[in-house]
């Protein structure tokens, strides 16, 4: 606690001395690189390869001081590419990246702080292109759209590593086809969607038509079994019951019993 109170202390005296000091060599003795940037040292031309850390650094009251931001930018390209039919698309893209600290200096003294302009959007608008060459104007329009974020990637990753350039991604904001290829696309992708339903309806129709020949069988089973079961005898003792049941009804009043079995005569067909 002791020692960062000192250097805090320290801190604050330094900054009052700079802030007071007459002499600019003595204020430039001090750099203050914000965070989420680097200080590249640049002393009449010589970079060194040592960069800066965020926070208040001691240099050379010589040597400028360049920040370099390494948080995450965007660079928002639209292009009009060919598709491998040679129709020409407009395309909206969208690059995520982070300069390396480690080669904040390298960036610096070869390609300068302008780097985006001068290397990475020329990169992008190439490699977009060619790979938008390869795929057919319906992938671009379709699910064919993350193969070419990917293939673009693939190509760059290497060559931004290179240079210092990290954590690219690649974002497909928008895809505008001509026309008359939207709208024929569109039809197409309806077509097969009604296509896609009717099979849907025939074979739900067909298991309708299944289910239906399964309960018929059913049906036709239990009849056969039941017809098997049923003999002359069982049909007389049936027809005793008729009769005992009919002569001890309330709604009875006359019971007529005939033929030879004793079975009522509207029974009896036999007679």
């Amino acid at each position: 606690m002791l020692y960062l109170a000192g250097l805090i202390l320290v801190l604050v005296i330094l900054g009052l001395a700079i802030t007071k000091a007459p002499n600019r060599n003595i204020q430039r003795a001090a750099a203050v690189v914000p965070a989420g940037h680097v200080g590249v040292q640049d002393f009449f031309g010589s970079v060194s390869d040592r960069y800066l850390q965020p926070g208040v650094r001691v240099v050379n009251p010589m040597v400028d001081v360049h920040k370099m931001s390494v948080r995450t930018q965007e660079l928002m390209e639209t292009a009009r590419v060919p598709s491998s039919e040679g129709l020409i698309v407009s395309l909206d893209v969208s690059l995520l990246f982070n300069l390396n600290p480690e080669k904040a200096p390298d960036v610096y003294r070869t390609l300068g702080p302008g780097y985006a302009e001068v290397f990475v959007i020329p990169q992008l608008r190439s490699y977009v292109r060619g790979a938008t060459a390869s795929f057919e104007a319906k992938a671009l329009y379709t699910s064919g759209r993350e193969m070419i974020a990917e293939e673009i990637l693939r190509e760059l990753a290497q060559v931004f590593e290179e240079r210092g350039i990290s954590n690219a991604t690649i974002l497909l904001r928008n895809i505008d086809l001509p026309r008359v290829v939207s709208d024929a696309i569109e039809q197409k992708l309806k077509a097969e969607q009604e296509s896609e339903q009717m099979r849907f309806v025939l074979e739900r129709e067909r298991q309708e038509a299944e289910r239906k020949r399964i309960e018929a069988q059913g049906i036709s089973d239990f009849q056969r079994i039941v017809a098997q079961g049923i003999d002359e005898r069982l049909l007389r003792w049936k027809g005793i019951e008729a009769t005992e049941n009919l002569a001890t009804s309330q709604n009875a009043k006359v019971v007529i019993v005939g033929g030879q079995d004793g079975l009522p005569l509207i029974l009896n067909t036999g007679q």
